[in-house]
């Protein structure tokens, strides 16, 4: 028990500790304090969170796991631990990101609106001489998707009002500030379109009968809301504004008590350290210990396996001979991903207008002489998701496929089933912002189920993946018959490349036999 005490909880509790401090003061430093990157809540607040502990639990911890006698028939725990770390180290970190926000945050007293131009911005304000417009409002609706599979449709309603010191300035044509007002419900995104059409509109009569009846003048304090989509939408809505103009500051009302803010996020973020951890040393406490491993800690000796299995990983990172295009695709669409997100977009998942702003296939757009988005479009992904489904399946048969077909081929069919499916898109989908890798990458799966089936691969080759292949393709298709899915891409890009298999695969056969000749090598271009 000693041993995994000192070996192992002791360096995840000193892991804990330093990235709630450490991170959560670069949080203030960086983002609040100095406000040095616009970077959304979501980012600061999740992401980021969610990446370092991520880290923390596979790349610090995992190694340490080995005194564990964790081996299992299929595999080992090693990887479950892991996970569970991974949710024991998140959750205290999330929830104080939000708790430094709202703690640090200074409250500012204004006699009246006309003054917030002329101070330091804070994060709350009182105001004593205020008028609210509520006949001069601007107001914008929005939509986005979410869940694994796009299953949920979230409606919201911006509504931005202008705020002035008192009733008589109403006349002006310019406001310091907006207060932000939003709606929102979520509904099943795999609804008909006119089901999805009454839903709205019934929505929209809600809200209508909620802002009639409110009064928006009854509010203790105003929150100025940080880099958020909420902000985005409450931003347009005041650009919607057809009476009045102003500056892009939307404070939010806010009618509990100042010293309320935080609510019960100190004793949330305690509460959970106490029971992650404490399930943590549980968890620790239950296999024994491996004597091989722990002699080998004791002596000082270094983990050979461990040392080959980095050095593994790390040439796995690298294109290579035979990995070349794979790799070099997988990081393309991840940058882009993560450029759009430190661009401020989002980080779970990015709005239609900003993935149409980036190149998204759109008919109308795609076909008014926009052709590049057929391509632009197979290199954008809607959220973090969908990137990473993506890329793992790319993974996959660019692992087993790019060695057979070269680098030339491979990436010449991965762009070609792309701009394929982008074209199956357009025609199905008269007005639907498409994007994703996937339409290419089930080409890839086309062209693979192709040469498996025309046996162009050796038959205990084939054997081994058709099941799998079969597996991704259906699960993917059925998904996308839920709705929420570009299908049509899915279809579009499997048939296309299964067509360019067929009439491939006599030229890998002819590859792969001179190769077993002693002739030239499988993949040569």
């Amino acid at each position: 028990m000693k041993d995994k005490i000192r070996i192992i909880f002791i360096p995840t509790l000193l892991t804990f500790i330093g990235l709630l401090i450490g991170y959560t003061f670069l949080h203030w430093i960086l983002f609040i304090k100095l406000d040095l990157f616009a970077l959304k809540d979501i980012v600061t607040n999740f992401g980021i969170p969610l990446v370092l502990t991520g880290l923390a639990a596979w790349v610090l911890v995992r190694p340490k796991l080995k005194i564990l006698a964790l081996e299992a028939k299929r595999g080992n725990w090693r990887d479950f631990y892991s996970f569970i770390l991974w949710i024991v180290l998140t959750i205290p970190l999330i929830i104080a990101q939000e708790y430094v926000v709202t703690a640090s945050g200074q409250l500012t007293e204004l006699n009246s609106i006309d003054e917030i131009r002329a101070t330091e911005a804070t994060k709350f304000y009182t105001l004593k001489k205020y008028y609210i417009d509520k006949k001069a409002i601007g107001v914008h609706p929005d939509f986005d998707v979410s869940g694994k599979h796009n299953e949920h449709l979230n409606m919201h309603l911006y509504i931005a009002l202008p705020i002035f010191s008192s009733a008589a300035d109403t006349t002006k044509s310019e406001t310091p500030a907006w207060l932000g007002i939003e709606y929102r419900e979520t509904i099943s995104n795999r609804l008909e379109a006119s089901e999805k059409e009454k839903k709205y509109q019934d929505f929209v009569a809600g809200s209508q009968r909620d802002f009639d009846s409110k009064d928006v003048s009854k509010f203790v304090y105003l929150d100025r809301i940080r880099n958020s989509d909420k902000k985005e939408g409450l931003v347009e809505a005041a650009r919607k504004n057809s009476l009045v103009k102003g500056d892009e500051t939307i404070l939010v009302p806010v009618t509990e008590p100042y010293n309320a803010r935080n609510g019960h996020k100190l004793s949330w973020i305690l509460g959970s350290s106490l029971v992650g951890l404490s399930i943590w040393l549980l968890m620790l406490l239950i296999p024994k210990i491996d004597e091989t491993h722990l002699n080998r800690i004791m002596e000082g000796k270094p983990d050979k396996v461990a040392q080959e299995e980095m050095k593994d990983f790390i040439e796995f990172l690298k294109p290579r001979d035979g990995y070349f295009i794979t790799p070099i695709l997988i990081y393309a669409n991840l940058a882009i991903y993560l450029f759009m997100a430190l661009s401020g977009h989002g980080f779970i998942s990015f709005k239609g207008q900003d993935l149409l702003n980036w190149g998204a296939n759109y008919g109308p757009l795609t076909k008014s002489g926009e052709w590049w988005r057929l391509l632009t479009s197979t290199f954008l992904h809607g959220g973090l998701m969908h990137v990473l489904a993506n890329m793992y399946g790319l993974l996959f048969v660019g692992i087993f496929l790019e060695p057979w077909l070269g680098k030339s081929k491979f990436l010449i069919l991965y762009l070609l089933t792309g701009l394929l499916a982008s074209v199956a898109s357009i025609l199905w989908y008269s007005a639907t912002i498409s994007v994703g890798a996937s339409g290419a990458i089930f080409g890839l799966y086309g062209v693979f189920l192709a040469f498996i089936l025309t046996k162009a691969f050796p038959s205990e080759f084939g054997k081994a993946f058709l099941l799998s292949t079969l597996i991704f393709v259906g699960y993917n298709l059925l998904m996308g018959l839920a709705g929420g899915t570009d299908n049509a891409a899915h279809v579009g890009g499997l048939a296309s490349g299964f067509v360019i298999g067929l009439m491939l695969h006599a030229v890998i056969k002819r590859e792969f036999n001179a190769e077993k000749a002693g002739g030239e090598e499988v993949g040569i271009e």
